[in-house]
């Protein structure tokens, strides 16, 4: 037996695959924390990328200095979205449900709400409506739950980054262990690997995603569409999910055009989004994504499928760069950074 223990502990490869294995399992046991886990990350990658490139530019600036800073910066952000930007986002929402409303309710639409009429019984619109304020209540639910994550998130992350000296000292003490070395040293590998794979894919998409929304709202304000602000964050929102996303944000779009200004804004959201997808692809893909891995459009909706059967709308997100990061752990295609500053972080120890 302790012959046995031995050999595994000196094959790289099967300890290895068993602490995957490991990680893979204490994941989904916490799968119900998985909106804190995924948030703490994002909101730490961001802000130890913040210290770094900070302190590269100002060598003699304390980090707390800049984590306090930061935070600070991100509390006014979410005061003034809550007292000032949320009550017009959701003026803007009730606006653009009512115009849908219209729409719907207009004589050019008298032919489907024959044709539904027809096929669909009473008891069925009773039994959807039902439904539908079971998903209400539930999306009410969730959005309460994401708000204490949020928050969660939020200050697990600040008391990360304002120790992280002291947080890489004590997590390099792990790696000294006398039973469990090996354990740790393989956790260490894959957070190396999950960081340089997972971040700055998610990152790149979260800049293209941000230069979508920014293209697609100065077209909106040129056609003079209502409700710039809502539609602005939902094109984001949808931007975040890569191919699909863009795809995804048309339908909105042209149902809020067409009640603007009928067939002919529609063609002209359809030339926006055509251009603003050629940009994406042609421009934005290859200045942010030109050192991580690219995914054939096939496998990405296959990833996306998987993705949100398995971690929910969470999938639709951060499926890809976990996809990713697993064609990195088994060296099918690797993703090489430029600046890999978390990896220097963690050598450090």
């Amino acid at each position: 037996m302790g012959q046995a223990w031995e050999k595994f502990k000196k094959n790289t490869n099967v300890h290895r695959l068993a602490t995957l294995c490991l990680i893979i399992l204490v994941l989904y046991a916490a799968r119900s924390m998985m909106n804190t886990i995924l948030l703490t990350f994002i909101f730490t990658y961001l802000i130890v990328h913040l210290i770094r490139f900070t302190q590269k530019k100002l060598p003699n600036l304390p980090s707390q200095v800049i984590v306090v800073l930061a935070y600070l910066l991100v509390i006014a952000i979410i005061y003034f979205a809550i007292t000032i930007y949320v009550p017009i986002l959701i003026k803007q929402i009730v606006k653009m449900s009512h115009s849908l409303m219209k729409f719907y309710q207009s004589d050019n639409m008298d032919w489907l709400t024959q044709y539904l009429n027809h096929y669909i019984s009473d008891s069925e619109i009773t039994t959807q409506a039902k439904h539908g304020v079971t998903i209400l209540v539930h999306a009410l639910t969730n959005v309460g739950t994401l708000t204490i994550a949020f928050f969660m998130s939020l200050i697990m992350s600040f008391f990360y980054t304002i120790e992280l000296d002291s947080m890489n000292e004590f997590s390099h003490t792990f790696l000294n262990s006398r039973h469990l070395s090996w354990l740790f040293k393989d956790i260490a590998y894959f957070g190396n690997k999950f960081v340089n794979t997972f971040g700055v894919v998610l990152e790149a998409q979260f800049f293209i995603a941000l230069c979508n929304a920014a293209m697609t709202m100065i077209c909106l304000i040129i056609m003079k569409m209502p409700q710039i602000i809502a539609l602005g964050l939902m094109v984001f929102i949808l931007s975040l999910i890569p191919v699909a996303g863009v795809i995804i944000s048309l339908i909105p779009l042209s149902f809020v055009a067409y009640s603007v200004g009928g067939i002919r804004y529609v063609i002209y959201i359809l030339i926006v989004i055509m251009i603003i997808h050629a940009i994406e692809a042609y421009i934005l893909n290859p200045k942010f994504m030109s050192s991580k891995t690219e995914l054939p459009i096939f496998y990405t909706f296959v990833v996306l499928l998987a993705g949100e059967h398995f971690l929910g709308t969470w999938g639709l997100i951060v499926g890809v760069p976990i996809f990713t990061f697993l064609l990195d752990i088994l060296g099918v295609k690797s993703v090489k950074t430029k600046k890999p500053k978390i990896l220097k972080i963690e050598n450090k120890k």
